[in-house]
């Protein structure tokens, strides 16, 4: 099985691929990981994009495609992946089917978790993130066992500047500009499947399995 993971900001992407690759025993791709492992090992695509971290700008798309090709070529993908945050639009859509064309295989699913607004600005303005390790917390829905401070490695706490609630809403509508063209793409190859991501994340675990058996089953030779 080899899935995308698609939402806005605070859709929850990146904690229901964590789960879903245990559930489903499969590799989780996470191009944020990607990165980080390849900076924080001196790779020569890490010293690439750390040049670029650097300026402050982001690192282009050519440079992340190649972090993930090389990922992609590892054996444990054999059976599938996974992926979260990439593609971002259509260019990469593009590229991900082109390198899975090498291995003769392609994707199979892309679940699109719909969030509406008042709940990604709830999720996202109570965010926390460690500025040590990276970990994310919540002020309501995961808070850390004591206050400001990470329950993993004990650094502190701090709120992104990009998660204050009029932030979020330009985040989202840029999302929602800059992801159609990659939507409809997905859409028109008949991979797009669309589930509401509002609700309790378990419940939306169980949604995604239940989607992925269902395929399963209807493909079966």
């Amino acid at each position: 099985m080899y899935m995308i993971l698609l939402g806005p900001p605070g859709a929850g992407k990146g904690t229901q691929a964590k789960a879903l690759a245990q559930r489903l025993n499969l590799p989780h791709i996470a191009t944020g990981d990607l990165l980080r492992e390849n900076v924080s090992q001196c790779s020569q695509l890490g010293k690439l994009a750390r040049d670029f971290m650097n300026k402050g700008v982001l690192v282009p798309d050519e440079l992340v495609t190649r972090m993930l090709e090389s990922r992609i070529n590892q054996p444990d993908i054999e059976k599938g992946f996974i992926l979260d945050g990439y593609p971002r639009n259509l260019n990469q859509a593009k590229a991900l089917d082109d390198m899975l064309e090498k291995r003769n295989t392609l994707i199979d699913m892309v679940i699109y978790l719909d969030t509406s607004e008042p709940v990604i600005i709830q999720r996202l303005s109570g965010r926390l993130v460690c500025s040590v390790c990276g970990a994310n917390f919540h002020t309501q829905n995961m808070p850390p066992k004591v206050k400001m401070t990470c329950d993993n490695c004990g650094g502190k706490l701090y709120q992104r500047s990009d998660d204050k609630p009029e932030t979020v809403k330009k985040r989202l509508q840029v999302y929602l500009e800059e992801s159609s063209p990659l939507i409809q793409y997905y859409n028109d190859k008949h991979k797009l499947y669309r589930l509401s991501a509002d609700g309790d994340k378990t419940i939306v675990l169980n949604r995604i399995i239940e989607l992925a058996k269902e395929y399963n089953d209807s493909h079966k030779i």
